[in-house]
C-alpha cells in the first residue's frame, strides 16, 4: 500500500507547465533498439498524466510490491466501446510494452486520433517484477499467462478485478513469439509473419462473440499488410508439414480466454522476436511499427461496432446451453490441405510449405448436461470460497443444513505429460462422476448457482468433469479425498 502511495504521489508531482512527451521517448519508435526500462515508463507516466483526457492510476502491485500502472484516454460521455490492452504478462516480451508507450503518448499529443466513441484502457506493464529481471516469470516464479484460472497472483487478480469494474468490449493481450526456433533454424527457415492476432475460442463462449472476433482478424490482416508487415493468424505447433500447428489453446488459464469469460472480444497479438541472434532487440522498432499497426485498426474497428455492442450485451445475459463441453481440441476434420508460408533463412524469400496438420476447427469430444450449480463442503469451502471471490462469482455460504440431489465426481488421474499424440498440454485430468444421490451438506458449505452473468465464470472455473479444470494444480489436487472425490458436487436438483 505504501508502494502504492509513494507512485501515486509522484505521478502527482508533474509540472504545470506542458511537457514535451517527446523526450520521454525517442521521437521515431522505427529506430528503437532497446526497450523503455521500468523507471524510463515511470517518468513518462509522470509527464503524461493529467494531459488533457488523459489519466494514470495505480491498481494494484506486483509480487514484489512494484505498482501496476493504468492509463486511461477518453471518457465522458458518447464513448459507448471500451477497449482495454495490456502488456507483459511475460516480462522478456517486451514490444507491447513500448507500443503503448507509444500509442498513449500520440494519442495524449493529438487526441483527435482517438474516436469520439472509444474509451480507452492501457496497462503497459503486468509484469513489471519480471520486466526488471528479463523473465517470464514474476518474482514469485509465477508464469501469469497460466494464472486465469486459480488467480493466485497479485498481478493476474489485479487483471480480473480491472475487467470486473470495466466490463470492456474489447481486450488485448500482447505478447512475443521467437521467429527463430531450433526446429524453424534446423530447416533453413525463419518464422514468416511480423505479427499474428488469435481471437477467444473456447466453445461455451457465445458463437456470436467469437464469430465477431474472428471476423475482426481478417480486417487486422489488411491493416498489418498495408503498413508493410506480415500477419498471420496466431499459430502455435512445430515445424511444417509433419508437425501440428493449430490456433491458441481454447483452455481459460491464459488471458485470452481467461478475460473473455466477462462477455467482449478478447485477443491476443504476438510480435516476432528473434531469440537466437546476439541482440534479440536489433529490430525493436519493427516490432513495435507492427503493433501500432494493430492498435489503430483496434481503435477504428471494423465497421460493425454497433451490431457488436448489441451482441456482447446480450451474449451476457444469455443463459447457459443446456450441455456444457468439457472436451475440446482443435481438429482438421477433412485433412484440407493448407500453403504455409515460412522465411527462407539465407535469402529472406517468402517460401511455401504443403501440409495436412494445420488444424482449423474446433471440436468438442466430451460434454456433461448443465447442472443448477455446484456445492462445495464446508470442509473444502475456504479455498473456493477465496477463488469464487477473485472472480467474482456469486455464492451463498449456507447458514443452517441444507439438502440437494448433486452428483459426486472422482479424480482417476492426471496426466502431467504432454500428448504427443493428440498434441494437448500436460494437465489433464481424468474425472468420472457418479449418478445423482441426496446429499446433506452442513452450515459453512457453498452453494453456486449457475445463473446470471457470472454463469459462464463459474462453469468453467468450477466445473470438476472439465478436462483441464482445477485439479491440475496442486493446491486444488490435494483436496481430493483418499479415494479421489472431489470437492465440488454438481447439483441437479
Amino acid at each position: 500500500m505504501i508502494i502504492e502511495l509513494l507512485a501515486l504521489a509522484a505521478l502527482a508531482a508533474a509540472p504545470a507547465a506542458t511537457p514535451d512527451l517527446r523526450t520521454a521517448l525517442p521521437d521515431d519508435h522505427r529506430t528503437l533498439t532497446r526497450t523503455t526500462a521500468f523507471a524510463e515508463m515511470e517518468e513518462f507516466l509522470r509527464r503524461v498524466d493529467g494531459q488533457p483526457g488523459v489519466s494514470v492510476s495505480v491498481e494494484g502491485a506486483s509480487a514484489a510490491g512494484r505498482p501496476l500502472y493504468l492509463v486511461h484516454l477518453g471518457g465522458g460521455e458518447g464513448r459507448t466501446w471500451r477497449i482495454f490492452l495490456y502488456a507483459r504478462q511475460h516480462g522478456d516480451e517486451v514490444a507491447g510494452t513500448d507500443a503503448l508507450l507509444y500509442l498513449v503518448r500520440d494519442i495524449a499529443g493529438k487526441p483527435g486520433l482517438l474516436p469520439e466513441d472509444v474509451d480507452l484502457w492501457v496497462m503497459p506493464i503486468v509484469n513489471p517484477d519480471g520486466a526488471e529481471a528479463g523473465t517470464r516469470e514474476n518474482s514469485a516464479g509465477a508464469d501469469l499467462n497460466r494464472d486465469h484460472m486459480v488467480l493466485e497472483q497479485p498481478e493476474t487478480q489485479t487483471l480480473h478485478r480491472l475487467v470486473r469494474r470495466l466490463l470492456p468490449q474489447v481486450v488485448v493481450d500482447c505478447h512475443e513469439f521467437g521467429r527463430d526456433s531450433e526446429g524453424y533454424r534446423a530447416r533453413g527457415w525463419l518464422k514468416w509473419p511480423d505479427i499474428t492476432m488469435d481471437s477467444l475460442d473456447n466453445p461455451l463462449f457465445d458463437r456470436r462473440v467469437r464469430d465477431a472476433a474472428l471476423r475482426f482478424l481478417g480486417s487486422a490482416d489488411a491493416a498489418v499488410r498495408t503498413a508493410g508487415h506480415r500477419f498471420l493468424r496466431y499459430w502455435v505447433g512445430g515445424v511444417p508439414p509433419n508437425d501440428e500447428q493449430r490456433p491458441s489453446a481454447p483452455d481459460v488459464d491464459g488471458g485470452l480466454n481467461g478475460l473473455g469469460m466477462y462477455g467482449g472480444l478478447s485477443f491476443i497479438i504476438e510480435a516476432a522476436a528473434r531469440h537466437a541472434d546476439g541482440d534479440r532487440d536489433a529490430d525493436l522498432g519493427n516490432r513495435v511499427d507492427a503493433y501500432l499497426a494493430l492498435f489503430g485498426q483496434i481503435l477504428r474497428g471494423d465497421g460493425h461496432r454497433a451490431e457488436d455492442l448489441a451482441t456482447i450485451e446480450d451474449a451476457r445475459r444469455r443463459p447457459l446451453p443446456a450441455f456444457l463441453p468439457t472436451n475440446y481440441l482443435w481438429v482438421n476434420p477433412e485433412a484440407t490441405v493448407t500453403e504455409f508460408p515460412v522465411l527462407d533463412q539465407a535469402t529472406g524469400r517468402t517460401a511455401s510449405v504443403a501440409t495436412a496438420n494445420m488444424m482449423t476447427t474446433m471440436a468438442v469430444k466430451r460434454t456433461v448436461p448443465t447442472p443448477l450449480g455446484y456445492a462445495v463442503p464446508a470442509a473444502a469451502a475456504a479455498p473456493f470460497r477465496a477463488l469464487l471471490e477473485r472472480h467474482g462469482i456469486p455464492f451463498e455460504e449456507l447458514a443452517a443444513p441444507r439438502s440437494f440431489a448433486a452428483e459426486s465426481c472422482e479424480l482417476l488421474r492426471v496426466e502431467d505429460e504432454f500428448d504427443e499424440v493428440y498434441s494437448r498440454y500436460e494437465g489433464r485430468q481424468i474425472v468420472r462422476c457418479g449418478e445423482a444421490a441426496a446429499v446433506d451438506l452442513a452450515p459453512g458449505s457453498l452453494w453456486v448457482p449457475l445463473v446470471g452473468e457470472a454463469a459462464v465464470r463459474a462453469a468453467l472455473i468450477v466445473e470438476p468433469a472439465a478436462m483441464y479444470g482445477l485439479y491440475q494444480y496442486p493446491r486444488f489436487r490435494e483436496l481430493a479425498g483418499a479415494d479421489g472425490t472431489l470437492p465440488v458436487l454438481r447439483v441437479v436438483r
